[in-house]
């Protein structure tokens, strides 16, 4: 696990990226981090980073994170996301399934989080 490794945090929530990415710097030290605050900025900046892992958030202004993770998934199906959501309904899940992104409930523990992190390509 020395590779260093890029993760994009997607969340309209400035204290929830802050957050997240102290689990990530404490358990991952050395991985780079690129934020994003909406769906629309997570597709621009996916495509200019190209990172190895998206964690995004569902509610968000503008496209939401089911969206976003449709036109990810859509023109790259080799990339690595999950949703990270207080909204843990079965349909969003189920949703979450049939695109082949991973859940995660708000608030995010950081074992659940790095068992993400932890998974490699197929």
């Amino acid at each position: 696990m020395t590779a260093t490794k890029t993760v994009l945090l997607v969340d309209d929530s400035r204290v929830a990226r802050m957050m997240t990415r102290r689990m990530i710097e404490t358990d991952r030290p050395g991985w780079q981090i690129v934020e994003a605050a909406t769906g629309e900025e997570a597709l621009e900046v996916y495509s200019r980073v190209l990172p190895d892992f998206v964690v995004l958030d569902v509610n968000m202004p503008g496209i939401g994170g089911l969206e976003a993770a449709k036109r990810l998934k859509a023109v790259y199906p080799q990339a690595v996301v999950t949703l990270l959501t207080a909204n843990i309904q079965d349909p969003v899940r189920d949703q979450a399934e049939t695109m082949g992104v991973g859940f995660m409930s708000k608030p995010v523990r950081a074992d659940v989080l790095m068992a993400f992190l932890s998974t490699e390509d197929e």
